[in-house]
């Protein structure tokens, strides 16, 4: 992108240090959070499902928080980066179930 010589920064585009710092600030860590809300209208199987093949739990830790759902109204499911947890939120939410990441 840049290249220093003699302590001056050159750029070849308009995209700034600044920029691309941002884009690997929302892109690290596990501050984003994926939350399944309770609805009336999937079964346990399906969540249960949903969680196992977008989320990638094992049927156990999906049960587990199919239980979470169903008794406290939502469940965190899965933490990452933004860029990690849209596709699968979008996932989750095609195939009907309420998801949102915070």
């Amino acid at each position: 992108m840049g290249f220093n010589t003699n302590n001056i920064m050159y750029f070849s585009d308009t995209h700034t240090e600044q920029d691309e710092l941002l884009d690997v600030l929302e892109d690290i860590g596990d501050g984003a959070k994926l939350i399944l809300y309770n609805d009336d209208f999937n079964t346990f199987e399906w969540v249960i499902k949903c969680l196992v093949k977008y989320c990638k739990h094992t049927a156990e830790q999906a049960e587990q928080c199919a239980w979470i759902v169903h008794n406290n109204g939502k469940c965190h499911v899965k933490s990452g980066s933004l860029t990690e947890l849209k596709p699968i939120c979008t996932a989750l939410c095609d195939a009907g179930l309420s998801a949102v990441i915070e």
